[in-house]
């Protein structure tokens, strides 16, 4: 009986983990030149406006300009598996809320 509530647990918190948003902000060098030194005030927003929905995190680098240097559309933030090109903190605000509105 414990090892199933055990597990109910798990499973439980994998369910709740599911539920939140992951944010990754690129701070590599060409997208912390192009902006997104101004994309680290979310670090500290998003959690007073969303709580523990949203994880907000910086990354080293998100590869993304590598792809195609020529075009490249940088700062970078991945929203869940969503990737926002030249992305600002309106942009990803409301890409965080579309997240919320199909998790409710």
């Amino acid at each position: 009986m414990i090892l199933v509530k055990f597990i109910l647990e798990i499973f439980q918190r994998g369910i709740e983990m599911d539920k939140k948003i992951s944010v990754k902000v690129c701070l590599g060098t060409t997208c912390f030149v192009m902006g997104s030194s101004n994309l680290q005030e979310l670090i500290d927003s998003v959690p007073k406006k969303y709580g523990d929905k949203v994880e907000v995190m910086g990354v080293p680098c998100l590869g993304l300009c590598s792809i195609d240097w020529e075009f490249s559309k940088a700062p970078y933030v991945k929203v869940n598996d969503d990737v926002i090109k030249e992305a600002t903190v309106e942009k990803v605000l409301s890409a965080i809320d579309e997240k919320l509105k199909v998790l409710s």
